[in-house]
């Protein structure tokens, strides 16, 4: 049962008080009314909305300078489709069979959007890092998701379907095995729970891949991530560091927006993310002073949204980077219903604290001065360890998915009820070959909405811009 503030909680079938085995019996019931091969099921309906329309409607109220970008990034592969198509996806799954149980979902829950960062203690641990679409809602979509997400990979990278099929079973399986070990653990240890990523990579039998990111890990750990940000970002204009300009990806206002307006809204807008944060963190920040402020596009569903970096320093000369990323409707929402919040910042900074392990410190909220924008504020990459998906073989991908499956198990056990997901998984294989039949559709049908989007862009129905 989920709990967060001003949020609808659906009736389960049983109360907390349950015994695991009640539970447990409770969702081996759910089988009756949505059996599990039915999941495998994706065929195209008659009345489906046109992709290319829905990618458009999504666009609406996004920086029409950038949205061309974005279209030029989902245009590189199927893959980078998919990331960028959170929206259509969203649509497609919300008629599919689902088992009517909710939890706090990620919604955007593809194989990029997992990977390392630091925790406040400095270890690095392995978890979903990317909530903009997080919101209630069936827990089997972030499941489809990800599968799909492991299909489509494994196509663009050439393997067989063989292959990318025996990936995608591993996160559905890491997914059914993880959801079933916390069925029997104490609530708290469930929430304790962290993946800290040495450790697994130093346990992985993954020879290959456990050099590469050990390598990774120890890269990023060998100096603040906001010294490399500093390095990486900044230049020094007289005495005072600047964030570079590298258009269209990161760029200041334009010249001849008033300055000192500019810096006065600015203030402001900072004055209210403050508001957001416990006391604590503002006695934090009250030791550091804004120095810069530039635009910066990240990701592909990202692009076109207003997004930003502060630059920081504090009263001992070390900078701190804060990246400011505009918030909307979840793209759940229209299909699962409000979130329950307000304001689209806090939706995602209260999702991420209940789905992640350890929670950004800085996350915070505000509403924009003037425009009236949202916007929800976090680190800029904290030690921050990203897959490379290109570059990984089979194995690496069947292993990495099945971390990821793991990952999203904890995530949602931490709003869901771990016993009643096992109780309808179950033990055997059939769910995750009813996911890996799925996985295949879809990522037919993602293919087919990449020549669309393809088709699009020749015909002008779409304006794009590629970076090269």
């Amino acid at each position: 049962m989920l709990y967060a503030r001003s949020v609808a909680v659906p009736e389960t079938p049983l109360s907390d008080r349950a015994e695991p085995p009640e539970r447990l019996s409770a969702g081996k019931a759910l089988r009756q009314s949505c059996p599990r091969s039915a999941h495998a099921e994706w065929t195209l309906p008659p009345d489906r909305p046109d992709p290319i329309d829905l990618l458009i409607e999504n666009s609406a109220g996004r920086v029409p300078e950038l949205v061309p970008l974005r279209y030029g990034r989902m245009l590189a592969s199927p893959f980078t489709f998919l990331r960028g198509a959170a929206a259509v996806m969203a649509s497609d799954l919300s008629r599919t069979p689902s088992t009517g149980v909710t939890v706090q979902a990620c919604g955007d829950c593809h194989l990029l959007n997992f990977g390392g960062f630091a925790t406040a203690e400095r270890r690095v641990i392995f978890d979903i890092n990317d909530f903009d679409e997080t919101s209630i809602a069936p827990w089997e979509w972030d499941v489809k998701r990800l599968v799909a997400s492991v299909h489509v990979a494994g196509r663009s990278n050439g393997f067989s379907e063989r292959e990318s099929r025996t990936a995608v079973r591993a996160a559905a399986a890491g997914y059914r095995e993880q959801t079933a070990t916390y069925a029997t653990t104490p609530v708290l240890d469930t929430w304790y729970e962290a993946f800290d990523l040495e450790r697994l990579l130093e346990r992985s039998a993954d020879t290959e891949m456990r050099r590469f990111y050990l390598a990774k890990l120890r890269s990023a750990s060998a100096r603040s991530s906001h010294e490399k940000e500093f390095a990486k970002l900044t230049f020094l204009k007289g005495e005072r560091p600047r964030i570079v300009d590298r258009p269209p990806l990161i760029f200041h206002g334009a010249a001849d927006m008033d300055q000192d307006e500019f810096r006065a809204n600015v203030e402001e807008s900072y004055a209210r993310y403050l508001e957001s944060l416990p006391r604590e963190r503002r006695t934090l920040l009250d030791r550091y002073q804004i120095v810069d402020v530039a635009f910066k596009v990240v990701g592909i569903g990202s692009v076109g949204t207003v997004c930003g970096v502060v630059l920081l320093i504090s009263r001992n000369g070390d900078p701190l980077f804060l990246q400011i990323k505009q918030a909307g409707q979840s793209v759940l929402e229209p299909y699962a219903g409000p979130s329950g919040f307000d304001h689209p910042g806090e939706r995602v900074v209260v999702g991420q604290r209940l789905m992640q392990a350890a929670g950004d410190m800085f996350l915070g909220w505000f509403t924009g001065v003037p425009a009236g924008r949202q916007f929800y504020v976090r680190q800029l990459g904290d030690a921050k360890i990203k897959p490379v998906i290109e570059t990984m073989n089979p194995l690496n991908l069947r292993n990495y998915a099945g971390l990821c499956g793991r990952a999203l198990a904890r995530a949602h056990s931490r709003s869901g009820d771990a016993a009643l997901l096992t109780g309808y998984m179950g033990k055997n294989s059939a769910f995750d070959d009813a996911l890996a039949d799925f996985a295949k559709a879809y990522a037919d049908q993602t293919e087919a909405d990449h020549a669309a989007l393809v088709a699009a862009a020749r015909s002008g129905k779409v304006e794009v811009q590629t970076e090269e």
